[in-house]
């Protein structure tokens, strides 16, 4: 399926969700592991704010890209951040939606505000 890169270089990201382990399968707790790495993936919530609008979104992390010192409402940086939509059928109903992956989640700043 289609990896789609976002340039984040003009967004404002701020952390709305401390790091969390990625459940695989809910009835059992597993972790899901990255399928090349086998590295255990965990997930942040971010609020992604670029040319006036926003989302919340959740993103995949490898644990060991997950860095010290992070801060709820603190602007975060995701570098490597991709896109990939993806579909399945799940009981019969079609669903679709788009999965967030970085290679790391830091600490980040404002971006600067540009003259005008």
């Amino acid at each position: 399926m289609r990896v789609i890169r976002i340039d984040a270089s003009s967004a404002t990201i701020l952390l709305t969700e401390s790091p969390a382990p990625k459940v695989r399968d809910r009835q059992t707790g597993e972790v899901a592991k990255d399928a090349l790495t086998r590295e255990a993936l965990m997930t942040v919530g971010v609020v992604y704010i670029d040319e006036g609008e926003s989302s919340l979104i959740q993103v995949t992390i490898p644990e060991s890209g997950v860095t010290d010192g992070l801060t709820v409402g603190a602007p975060v940086a995701l570098p490597g951040l991709v896109a990939r939509p993806w579909e399945s059928v799940f009981n019969g109903q079609q669903r679709h939606g788009i999965a967030y992956r970085a290679t790391a989640v830091t600490s980040g700043a404002f971006p600067m505000a540009q003259a005008g």
